[in-house]
């Protein structure tokens, strides 16, 4: 590379976090992120007085003893996962490259490591929102932020994205190494593949010529559903199947994480919570859950998944439940973010 090229600028972003697992700083990170109009598609008249008015001003508190549980001692495993993937995924593409790491909401921002790789003079500037599934409420989010970011800097470089990477080999080999090695301690009768829920409108609105119907539609990944959050996580789950050696029998697809109960509004179905509770009536007892939408430990996954739902399981008469644990800067994972990078 020659000294007038300059490096290759990378941008990771994940979702984002509270800056702590206090009331005041939880309500500033909710504030932020449930009045993004691609995450809440109201009009801004009724999202904002609804959200900081009234949803966040009673959901923080709440919110704030969850993070509380999941706190560690080097604070956020979002934030903390996020810069360990930065640091080795740096060392992995080496001199060439500069990689920076933001958050949609909160801190680091994302404006902030844009900064730092302008200020170092990038060549051009590769964006990979670290979210599998394309949806527009998270990596449709992320690329409105930077585009309305870099729209302001007089001189911009070539940018391109990384939309989502279901498809990436990586991404499906690291998770399923994780799975069998929790399926090589305990006989599991069925997996569960859960994935963060959005709202069925969101789907429909982003359908290419009216294909999704929300049913067998994805049944196959093609060119018609290719940015269907939908059928790009039954796609992950078909991948994950086939790794770990599984029939269509084996595992169900489900989403987490719906607002439904304040919104009423339908979320992308089955849901999670409700499907596991009639598992024990069905002779299902020990169950593996993936949850293939997050690649870093977090509140959903952590405290969701692996606490919340396994107290439903267990409560309902279920014995086993085991959570594989995300990505995070596994070895494996790290070789596959680079190697995306290369390739772009």
């Amino acid at each position: 590379m020659s000294a007038s090229q300059g490096r290759i600028g990378v941008l990771l972003v994940n979702l984002g976090t509270p800056d702590s697992p206090q009331t005041p700083d939880v309500r500033r990170y909710l504030n932020e992120f449930l009045t993004d109009a691609r995450v809440v598609d109201m009009p801004a008249a009724i999202r904002y007085p609804l959200f900081r008015g009234l949803v966040v001003p009673l959901r923080a508190p709440k919110s704030a003893k969850i993070y509380q549980q999941l706190w560690t001692e080097r604070g956020s495993p979002l934030l903390f996962h996020g810069l360990d993937l930065k640091e080795k995924v740096q060392q992995e593409l080496g001199a060439d490259y500069l990689v920076a790491f933001g958050m949609r909401y909160q801190n680091p921002s994302i404006e902030s490591a844009l900064q730092e790789l302008r200020d170092a003079a990038v060549s051009r500037i590769i964006v990979l929102p670290l979210f599998p599934q394309y949806a527009s409420a998270s990596t449709g989010s992320v690329q409105e932020k930077v585009m309305n970011i870099v729209s302001k800097w007089w001189i911009v470089p070539n940018i391109s994205f990384i939309s989502n990477f279901v498809e990436e080999p990586g991404f499906i080999e690291t998770f399923a190494a994780l799975g069998k090695a929790e399926m090589a301690k305990h006989d599991y009768d069925h997996v569960v593949f859960s994935y963060h829920g959005i709202p069925e409108r969101h789907v429909l609105k982003g359908s290419h010529n009216g294909h999704c119907k929300l049913g067998s539609c994805c049944a196959s990944y093609n060119k018609n559903n290719r940015y269907c959050y939908r059928a790009q996580c039954f796609e992950t789950s078909r991948q994950l199947g086939k790794a770990l050696g599984l029939t269509p029998e084996q595992y169900t697809t489900t989403f987490q994480s719906r607002l439904q109960s304040r919104l009423r509004d339908p979320w992308l179905q089955p849901y999670t919570d409700e499907v596991i509770k009639e598992y024990p009536a069905k002779g299902i007892n020990s169950v593996l859950a993936f949850s293939p939408a997050f690649v870093a430990d977090c509140l959903e996954t952590t405290i969701e998944v692996g606490e919340e739902f396994k107290e439903l399981f267990e409560e309902a008469g279920g014995q086993h439940w085991q959570l594989v644990p995300s990505l995070n800067s596994n070895p494996m994972w790290v070789e596959a973010v680079a190697g995306m990078l290369r390739r772009n």
